[in-house]
């Protein structure tokens, strides 16, 4: 029963638990390439989670290249497989869960070389760039508050994730995917080692506007360094040891 993998994999988080059905699912035969997965709402019921963790695993295991996810209705409808990912997927899954492991300085040069990366190739004309706009908008709605700060980080990595999938590399997309929580979970954590949570939410957002700027107009080359030094200089500002330096 499916509940029993409920119960084993309890402390897991929501989206892990829904990638992880997948692939036993797939592995069990239940799913085939070329067969759909049920509705996002019906995922979300059989497994007890938000449809917003159904969506965001979607989002990923699209990304990795596994599904291919259809809009409207008739045939083309609905998430489909497209490729047979079981080993994949099983790796995906363990760097995820390692990485909440690995040394936070690591983390940040990972996100330093898969970042600039991304930004010196993302596309003027990606459609994740307009998602990533509407993301720093959202940003600013939820406040620069201490009390928000949880808010915005979830939200900076979403757009920080559309950044990276504006590149149109699904090896890079699924890397940031499988650090997003490390990711998430530091930058929260760092947050009490800063002196002025406002006035670096604040100076984050300039940040933000910027390289988006610069990957619209075209620049990749000041988009990468842009980005580098938007996220290295969050870590020093927060006390991260030797995290690398421009």
């Amino acid at each position: 029963m499916w509940s029993d993998h409920i119960n084993y994999y309890g402390d897991m988080r929501t989206h892990q638990l829904v990638l992880t059905w997948i692939e036993k699912q797939l592995s069990d035969g239940e799913l085939s390439v070329g067969g759909r997965l049920p509705a996002e709402r019906t995922l979300a019921e059989k497994l007890g989670v938000s449809r917003t963790s159904v969506r965001e695993a979607i989002r990923i295991l699209e990304a990795m290249g596994v599904v291919r996810a259809g809009v409207g209705s008739g045939p083309e409808a609905g998430t489909v497989v497209i490729s047979d990912p079981t080993a994949a997927l099983g790796s995906a899954l363990r760097l995820h869960v390692a990485t909440q492991h690995l040394p936070v300085a690591d983390i940040v040069e990972t996100r330093v070389l898969l970042e600039s990366w991304a930004a010196a190739r993302a596309r003027a004309d990606a459609p994740q760039l307009e998602q990533a706009a509407t993301l720093l908008d959202e940003m600013d709605a939820v406040g620069h508050g201490s009390r928000e700060a949880d808010a915005f980080l979830a939200l900076d990595v979403r757009f920080h994730l559309c950044l990276a999938d504006a590149a149109g590399n699904a090896v890079v997309s699924a890397m940031m995917g499988s650090l997003r929580e490390s990711i998430q979970g530091y930058a929260a954590t760092l947050t009490a080692n800063l002196p002025e949570w406002d006035a670096t939410a604040q100076r984050l957002q300039a940040e933000h506007r910027g390289i988006l700027a610069a990957i619209r107009n075209g620049d990749g080359g000041l988009a990468a360094k842009l980005v580098a030094d938007h996220i290295e200089g969050y870590y020093r500002e927060a006390g991260v040891r030797h995290a690398p330096k421009s």
